[in-house]
């Protein structure tokens, strides 16, 4: 009987001790979008002074501690966006669709600079455009960049325009209609299930629900201010009564949460309008603050970028 009770007693001192883990706070990321209108001479003047001087805006901004992790350019088309880019001191930097297909007379004009680890990019030409924007390779571009051993999604788009692309309106609106479908199905295709995605562009619909609303009911994602509008808790910066605040800019950023909670916008904020840095575009910067709650670590094997503090990356590997 002592025997007995001595055995049991060494068995369950000996099993292991059951711990409860607790998972770490939500990680906050910071993003911001922002159409420099970088346009070539003559059809823009100044945009090479301007350029230098937004990477300079954002090196300020490190300097206080107060740059976003992540940072969505539109309409890069020159050359001086390498001056942008290093100026700023962010370590990652990749470019979307270079200048391919025919009549092209330059690239997408799109550009991801992060602080955060950039893994791989993934980008595609959009095959629908109307007017002076089928000049240009306007498309969309994913950079995976790594947080806290995790992949998160990232998204920079530009879309057609509409008077600015000088297309008879009907043209126009078909092709940015198109743009969407092409959009949305490119998200389908590379984005994986399961994991954050932050959205952000120029998609060019101010003033104009017949964009906006195209096959809404067919997104994947969540616009932010329609999430901060009519969610469960208003986010900063938005004013509540504010109606469809979506339609009062041509820039969006938007999100896709894998779980509840996982995902969820903070503050909205501008940058670069005249009140909070200078205006050196036709576009205000739009900045807005996400709460991301740690995602698992990938096994799936990434590209990593090549080595040097900026990581020179374009869809066709240049």
């Amino acid at each position: 009987m002592v025997l007995t009770m001595l055995a049991a007693i060494s068995t369950l001192s000996a099993a292991p001790a059951t711990t409860v883990e607790t998972p770490p706070p939500p990680r906050e990321i910071s993003v911001l979008t922002y159409n420099v209108r970088g346009l070539p001479w003559p059809v823009a003047l100044g945009r090479a002074r301007a350029l230098r001087a937004i990477g300079d805006e954002l090196a300020e901004l490190r300097r206080q501690g107060r740059q976003p992790d992540v940072v969505l350019l539109q309409e890069g088309f020159r050359g001086e966006v390498e001056d942008l880019a290093r100026a700023s001191g962010y370590a990652h930097w990749a470019q979307g669709p270079g200048r391919k297909g025919l009549g092209k007379f330059t690239g997408g004009g799109l550009h991801v600079l992060s602080d955060l680890p950039i893994r791989s990019t993934v980008s595609a030409p959009y095959s629908a455009c109307a007017g002076y924007d089928c000049l240009a390779n306007k498309g969309v571009m994913i950079v995976r960049v790594e947080v806290d051993g995790g992949l998160v999604d990232v998204v920079n788009t530009h879309m057609n325009s509409r008077r600015a692309s000088r297309a008879a309106p009907a043209q126009a609106l078909a092709a940015h209609n198109r743009q969407t479908e092409e959009l949305q199905a490119f998200l389908a295709r590379h984005v994986a299930p399961g994991r954050p995605v932050l959205i952000g562009g120029d998609f060019n619909v101010k003033n104009a629900p017949e964009r906006y609303y195209h096959r809404a009911e067919a997104r994947p994602y969540l616009v932010v201010s329609e999430f901060c509008r009519r969610g469960p808790a208003a986010c900063d910066g938005l004013a509540a009564t504010e109606p469809e605040p979506w339609l009062r800019s041509q820039d969006l950023q938007a999100f896709v949460s894998p779980t509840p909670g996982a995902v969820r916008p903070l503050k909205i904020e501008a940058a670069f309008d005249g009140v909070t840095g200078r205006r050196l575009s036709d576009h205000d910067g739009y900045l807005v603050r996400y709460a991301i709650s740690a995602a698992a670590p990938e096994r799936t094997r990434v590209q990593a970028g090549p080595p040097g503090p900026v990581a020179w990356r374009t869809a066709d590997g240049r």
